[in-house]
């Protein structure tokens, strides 16, 4: 079967383990259906579990521990409900969350992408009969901007104080971004079935997001850098928006959009947008990379956060870490053909259990995997 690709299954908190469980009972049957040179390790860590024994998110060797598998997935992190039980152990967000920016610049995955391409029976939540098409990709930058984590509070807690919160662009960073937003957008004209036009019947598209109006240093930066780079893809259409403007051309009319490239921040928050217009958090899936190395694992999350409102309650959709785990198995089937089968056999049965209504986490497991062992 040859060399075994290792893939490293993180839980976490609230929904996390209730989604993990459906994903990890699928990778294994797949793994058995089409005899995949895979195997997978379940940590129990990063947890608040972990951190009420060890006083700590993960090990201090956790991201080592990481860095020698093939692909990474994650549930969530974040409180761990249930909301209605007030003496639960909850951590701060900038603890409970470190984990995933550890892994996010410690493994240098500086590229974020989240599909948004609606499938047919999921939610529809705009009228226009367009909506059915809209299929992009936000891709965001994952290494620095406004996540840099740089400021401080002076004079903290008193009418004196002061905050800050620094942004940090480098001209490195949003190039290999931008250069990327444009191999991906020529990738995805390659791949489709039926070709989609442009301005000018161009068969591909990236458009710019900032906010250079109020932001002109690092927004001109992104500008003049974008420009450069769309030299070089005569075959790509361009344009830019406003983050504003962009979310609200992304409920008006979401269908003529194909490759978004945005900052940190602004990535963030347009993908929870494209998240509903396609569905819903539940079943949005993402991808953490470094396109420059194939040898750094890429992680794999659900959108959606912990959901501590609904954790432990049977109620929280697992399709969308499906979809991330499809994903993860996509990446790693240049490895092995079998791999690429196993993705499309899992999409689709995803796809195709969409049609039947949302009836329970367990249930939806249970229902795909009985699916997948009748398929032909």
């Amino acid at each position: 079967m040859g060399q075994t690709l290792n893939i490293a299954l993180l839980p976490g908190d609230g929904i996390g383990p209730e989604v993990m469980d459906v994903a990890d009972a699928l990778l294994e049957q797949l793994i058995q259906r089409y005899q995949l040179p895979l195997a997978a390790t379940l940590f129990p860590w990063p947890s608040h579990a972990w951190y009420q024994q060890h006083g700590q998110m993960m090990p201090e060797d956790g991201v080592a521990q990481l860095r020698r598998f093939d692909g990474i997935l994650l549930g969530a992190l974040g409180d761990p409900g249930p909301l209605d039980d007030p003496e639960r152990f909850v951590l701060s967000d900038s603890i409970s969350l470190g984990p995933l920016l550890a892994l996010r610049k410690q493994l240098d995955l500086w590229a974020c992408e989240r599909p948004a391409r609606w499938l047919a029976g999921a939610p529809q939540y705009l009228a226009d009969p367009r909506a059915k098409d809209v299929d992009m990709l936000v891709i965001r930058e994952n290494s620095e901007g406004e996540y840099s984590n740089q400021g401080g509070r002076l004079r903290a807690g008193t009418a004196d104080e002061i905050a800050t919160q620094v942004e940090v662009f480098t001209a490195t960073a949003t190039e290999r971004l931008i250069r990327h937003a444009f191999e991906r957008a020529e990738e995805r004209a390659r791949l489709r079935n039926t070709p989609r036009q442009f301005k000018d019947g161009k068969a591909a598209q990236v458009c710019l997001i900032t906010k250079r109006n109020a932001q002109p240093f690092w927004g001109d930066l992104y500008t003049e850098t974008f420009a450069r780079i769309a030299a070089l893809y005569p075959e790509v259409d361009t344009h830019h928006e406003l983050v504003d403007a962009a979310c609200m051309k992304f409920v008006q009319s979401p269908w003529q959009f194909d490759v978004i490239v945005a900052s940190n921040l602004h990535g963030d928050i347009l993908t929870d947008l494209a998240a509903v217009l396609c569905g819903g958090p539940g079943l949005a899936p993402s991808a953490n990379l470094n396109p420059a190395d194939a040898d750094t694992p890429a992680l794999f999350e659900p959108v959606h956060g912990s959901a501590p409102d609904i954790a432990g309650k049977n109620l929280a959709d697992p399709r969308a870490t499906l979809l991330s785990l499809a994903m993860l198995l996509d990446t790693l089937a240049p490895n092995h053909p079998a791999i690429g089968n196993a993705a499309q056999h899992l999409h689709d049965l995803i796809a195709e259990d969409l049609r039947q209504p949302f009836t329970g986490t367990r249930e939806t497991g249970q229902r795909l995997s009985q699916r997948m062992a009748a398929a032909v």
